[in-house]
């Protein structure tokens, strides 16, 4: 069937999205098409203003409209502890469970030496400046628990020895209402050598 090539295109913009296949796509462009203008006028905005309003913080390079973001701006955040993460959506993540009252840093990715990922890439030089100003008192390694993850993890803890910081890093193990049946070794070794005295 030979598709009208302005649905096409958008299909295939779609399908450039993650996570989004062609059927998906294919969905999505049908809704757009069938949808009032006013809709699809507002997400168009929505996205340019993605990229034409936002930026990154200039302090911890999270997303902010202004060159500090909110949570940098704060005075009712303690500063003196910093969380490093690994992208924006890390961030996300911690704000929602309102668990997490300090700083943010976030690196940009994690080493892979495979997909030539190396630290000169991350923001870890600009994490080193932020200690070597002052202020900060406790790093906090908030990264995925996979291989790269581990190996960030270890880089960063070799290179803040030299620095008069606490570095600590998440503790990892059983999620809220897991089972132990199904949970793998790895994760139940890491629940046991993470356990906390009640």
């Amino acid at each position: 069937m030979l598709i009208a090539e302005p649905l096409q295109r958008a299909i295939d913009e779609l399908s450039k999205l993650p996570s989004i296949g062609k059927k998906t796509a294919q969905r999505l462009a049908l809704h757009l098409l069938k949808s009032d203008k006013e809709t699809v006028e507002s997400l168009v905005d929505a996205i340019g203003a993605l990229k034409n309003e936002l930026r990154f913080c200039e302090i911890c390079f999270n997303l902010s409209v202004e060159e500090k973001c909110d949570i940098c701006k704060s005075p009712k955040r303690d500063h003196s502890v910093v969380c490093v993460v690994e992208e924006i959506s890390d961030v996300i993540a911690i704000e929602k469970t309102n668990e997490y009252n300090g700083a943010y840093h976030v690196l940009g990715g994690v080493l892979n030496p495979l997909a030539d990922i190396t630290p000169d890439k991350l923001h870890i030089g600009e994490l080193i400046k932020r200690i070597e100003s002052g202020g900060v008192n406790e790093i906090i390694l908030a990264l995925n628990p996979d291989a790269e993850g581990d190996a960030t993890s270890l880089y960063l803890t070799k290179i803040l020895k030299e620095y008069p910081v606490k570095v600590s890093r998440i503790a990892r193990g059983l999620p809220i209402g897991g089972d132990l049946e199904f949970a793998d070794p790895a994760t139940i070794g890491r629940a046991f050598s993470g356990r906390i005295q009640l």
